[in-house]
């Protein structure tokens, strides 16, 4: 399977993805922010960053660069599409996801190896998971705190849009813990988290179950499976 991963200016975390997908098993086809084409690819990563400087809003900027019509064009047609930390803030800006991405309540950047709970793993991307599996994956940023119109929220948990929860401490102070979304078809997941840090044994958070920081990977996994199957 090919799985395009778009790089903006200013994002980081482009090559990371690239090798998250290959040790995935698949093929990663790199895509320029400026482009029309998504090259054939089968499903997309919109990796982490600071694209544009975090200027105006983090991801608003990027959510309306060229190729982003065909992000969007594809995704309403059930491509799977992962945002990851500033490509779940770029989803949320292209509305792709409900909500919004903002500064963390304690104002300060934060980096540390986070333990999730899988909430939903009827998506493309957590379909190798168990309910409410913990998980750990590395979190890294200043505007990762989940916000919603009280509406939204209702409507966000009563349709189990829920994919990810913080556990323990919040540590950007987001809505009910939530720390993941998923649309309503399941194809499209923005995730505050890191995983594409967390698939190589020994390169990861350290966790007690002897794994030694590879839950990152069956996220990657699980698009792809999906899509061969």
């Amino acid at each position: 399977m090919r799985v395009g991963v778009i790089t903006f200016p200013g994002t980081l975390d482009d090559r990371d993805a690239q090798r998250a997908v290959r040790l995935a098993g698949h093929e990663p086809v790199a895509l320029w922010h400026g482009e029309h084409d998504l090259h054939g690819v089968d499903a997309l990563v919109l990796p982490g960053g600071f694209s544009y400087g975090d200027y105006l809003r983090c991801g608003a900027i990027a959510a309306r660069s060229p190729i982003m019509t065909e992000v969007v064009d594809a995704a309403e047609r059930g491509m799977p599409v992962l945002g990851i930390c500033n490509g779940f803030q770029m989803l949320t800006e292209a509305r792709l996801l409900p909500g919004g991405l903002v500064r963390n309540q304690t104002g300060v950047f934060v980096r540390r190896d986070q333990v999730l709970r899988v909430e939903r793993t009827s998506t493309d991307w957590t379909n190798r998971f168990a309910e409410g599996q913990e998980i750990v994956i590395p979190l890294k940023n200043g505007e990762g705190r989940f916000v919603a119109t009280p509406d939204e929220v209702a409507r966000i948990e009563g349709e189990g849009l829920v994919v990810f929860r913080y556990v323990g401490d919040d540590p950007n102070g987001s809505v009910d813990a939530i720390a993941g979304l998923a649309n309503a078809k399941g194809n499209v997941v923005g995730l505050m988290p890191h995983p594409e840090h967390a698939v190589e044994l020994g390169f990861g958070p350290t966790t007690t179950r002897m794994k030694a920081g590879l839950d990152g990977l069956d996220i990657f996994k699980s698009a792809l499976e999906r899509i061969a199957a």
